[in-house]
């Protein structure tokens, strides 16, 4: 019952300008991921190295306004931001089940889907994907038998390190501990919640939050 970092999420109000900023600042040229139907949202991915990437998300202009707010607080931005991050586990129900017994309740586990431009539809499980503590501890999620998003995706990109900022440190240190997740990022005090990452680019270290 392994957990890893899976994915950043970084999010905007307007998907086209992060991709080309990403473009700029990286010189890696985003994929496009997919729509999630029904959710009002689409995304780009970039690759972070085997087995990880970073999504990019925002409103999908092309889909009907959805019913609920988009996902992962997308409808509130104003900027560019990381609003969340995820883990990998291949046992999602196991993992839950650890943290809540150590005393950190990641949520109930959802089916989740989309569908890719080639048409592969891709399935998975996941706690909420708000995460913890404002976004800060990251949700839990479990690809079951879709083939992992990072597949195909450039390696030329790594994540070199992640801070995650809150006003309750220790409760944060305490809640990552309970998802087994010791020494993953750096948590330090912060007047408002917030994650910022260093991806190691072929055009140098790019700093996002």
């Amino acid at each position: 019952m392994d957990v890893d970092v899976d994915h950043l999420v970084w999010a905007g109000p307007d998907l086209d300008r992060l991709v080309e900023h990403v473009t700029v600042q990286t010189g890696l040229t985003p994929v496009y991921g997919g729509r999630h139907e029904g959710r009002g949202t689409h995304n780009y991915l970039v690759g972070l190295g085997p087995g990880r990437y970073l999504e990019l998300l925002g409103p999908d202009r092309g889909q009907p306004e959805p019913s609920r707010p988009r996902p992962m607080r997308v409808d509130g931005l104003t900027d560019a931001a990381l609003v969340g991050w995820a883990v990998r586990t291949d046992d999602i129900e196991g993992r839950v089940a650890a943290a809540r017994n150590r005393g950190y309740d990641p949520g109930d586990v959802a089916e989740m889907s989309r569908r890719t431009s080639d048409g592969t539809l891709l399935t998975w499980r996941l706690t909420p994907p708000e995460g913890g503590f404002d976004g800060v501890v990251p949700f839990v999620i479990d690809w079951l038998d879709s083939p992992h998003p990072a597949s195909g995706l450039s390696s030329s990109m790594t994540l070199a390190g992640l801070t995650l900022r809150h006003p309750e440190p220790d409760k944060v240190s305490e809640a990552l501990t309970a998802l087994g997740l010791d020494g993953v990022a750096e948590v330090v005090q912060g007047t408002a919640p917030g994650i910022s990452a260093v991806l190691r680019s072929p055009r140098g270290d790019v700093l996002i939050g």
